[in-house]
């Protein structure tokens, strides 16, 4: 992860070309990165890594104001400190307004509704114990170098992940909401 954020990190300092925002631009972004996740108010949840990849759709109204809507397929979930991994992915639907605050730097925020796909617990299938959507709310930042985007978000998780009656399966909590720190690097086709 150090190595990640030092690359990138030299990337800004090294480019100087920096693309304006052009009102009435229409772009497709197809986007690759990494997912930090946790699940709240487990006691025993720690970080674990992931994937998540897809697109983004995006219109920009003005020079400072913007909207994407993405479709993200995303690898969430949790471990412990024996080592264990509870796995939840999801197809994301993020829906997010992305306001300029500079040349090529946007403040982001919006809903994400997401699709539960697989739920397993080591090589348990839990997936009937989970609730089957998920709503969260992204925010973070974005930085555009030529015609490539760095993205930097966190998931609040306002739905629970587990159904009422998951009580029997030693799950700690039955208000564990998914907990979601992203970094993707996409590009921008016009459209």
């Amino acid at each position: 992860m150090k190595k990640l954020f030092l690359m990138v990190v030299a990337a800004f300092m090294a480019t100087t070309s920096i693309n304006a925002q052009t009102a009435g631009e229409v772009y497709l972004k197809p986007t690759v990165g990494g997912t930090l996740t946790t699940v709240t108010n487990h006691s025993e949840a720690k970080m674990k890594l992931g994937l998540v990849g897809g697109f983004e759709l995006g219109y920009n109204f003005s020079e400072n104001f913007g909207v994407t809507l993405g479709a993200l397929y995303t690898m969430q979930g949790a471990k412990n400190d024996d080592g264990d991994k509870a796995s939840y992915d999801y197809i994301n639907f993020p829906l997010l307004a992305n306001v300029y605050v500079t040349k090529g730097l946007a403040i982001k925020a919006g809903p994400q509704i997401g699709f539960l796909t697989k739920a397993k617990s080591e090589d348990i299938d839990v997936k009937s114990l989970c609730n089957k959507v998920d709503i969260s709310i992204p925010v973070g930042l974005s930085y555009e170098i030529s015609d490539f985007v760095i993205d930097a978000r966190y998931n609040f998780g306002v739905t629970k992940i587990f159904k009422s009656h998951a009580d029997g399966w030693n799950i700690d909590s039955n208000d564990a909401r998914n907990s979601v720190i992203m970094l993707t690097v996409g590009y921008k086709i016009p459209l």
